[in-house]
């Protein structure tokens, strides 16, 4: 937070103008005295924020919430990286725990143009130009890197670059970076397979579908380490252009976007960020990458 300095020394002709204000007579009744600037309603408070319910934050993500993001697909319980920022976030604004709904939204109606259902949803949504179009995005609260995994028996299972990868049958969910990464990045033969959500994905993968699937880093080593069996990750696709950044999604236009966005930036100066990611993406670095 940037820190307002004193001056050290005041100009003759300030010094002669606070001397003679300090000895001028205060008026009792002086209108400038009759409103306090503490007494003010701070604008990005609860009572100030004009939320879909009065007092409450209405929080959305998708069901199921995944690893490592929330936590036995209980976005309530506080636990897993974006169930965790949500409530800093709400706490930041100024509202309880207590205060705090969740409701369902799919990934793809989150994003879509028009009215929503929440005030603020988290479901690893990656800023970009086009989705601004349609939906506010807060300051970003994580860097994000796409990654390639599959299973050992797979035929990608030893890929080192992304030209092993142009043969490859990939899939990611609709809607995602990680579905624009296979076609912009990756650029296989074959388009990519399109799934709702990562479970289907996931599915395809093991049932031999695919050849592997695109996720995010963290996702990655979730997937790979508690669900698939004989997972494996193939590699970190090449970062091009503007780093990739998840943000929390708002309504077009709502009068919520800067307290959010404050509050977001209160995080990652103060450290809390890392602090989060430490607690709830450990583990999440270290994978090869692909060139």
């Amino acid at each position: 937070m940037l820190s307002r300095h004193t001056p050290v020394a005041l100009g003759g002709a300030a010094l002669l103008l606070a001397a003679v204000t300090a000895c001028s007579p205060v008026e009792e009744n002086d209108s400038a005295t009759a409103t306090s600037p503490s007494a003010a309603v701070e604008p990005c408070a609860p009572a100030s924020l004009a939320t879909k319910t009065a007092g409450k934050l209405t929080v959305g993500t998708d069901n199921p919430a995944y690893e490592p993001w929330f936590s036995e697909n209980k976005p309530d319980n506080g636990k897993g990286y974006e169930s965790a920022v949500a409530y800093q976030v709400a706490e930041r604004l100024g509202y309880q725990k207590s205060d705090v709904v969740w409701t369902g939204v799919t990934f793809n109606n989150a994003i879509a143009p028009g009215p929503k259902a929440f005030d603020i949803d988290v479901n690893q949504f990656s800023i970009t130009d086009e989705r601004r179009a349609a939906v506010d995005f807060s300051s970003p609260y994580y860097l994000v890197r796409q990654t390639v995994i599959t299973t050992r028996k797979s035929k990608i299972a030893g890929a080192k670059s992304l030209a092993d990868l142009k043969d490859a049958e990939l899939g990611a969910q609709v809607g995602t970076t990680s579905y624009q990464a296979i076609t912009d990045v990756i650029k296989p033969t074959a388009g990519p397979a399109v799934f709702n959500n990562n479970d289907d994905a996931k599915k395809a993968l093991e049932n031999g579908t695919v050849d592997g699937i695109v996720v995010d880093l963290p996702t990655a080593f979730y997937m790979t380490a508690a669900e698939l069996e004989d997972g494996v990750i193939v590699g970190q696709l090449p970062q091009v252009g503007v780093p990739e950044q998840f943000g929390i999604v708002l309504d077009k236009g709502s009068p919520l976007t800067g307290c959010v966005s404050r509050a977001v930036d209160q995080l990652r100066q103060d450290g809390t960020l890392a602090v989060l990611e430490k607690t709830w993406l450990a583990g999440s670095t270290g994978a090869p990458e692909l060139q």
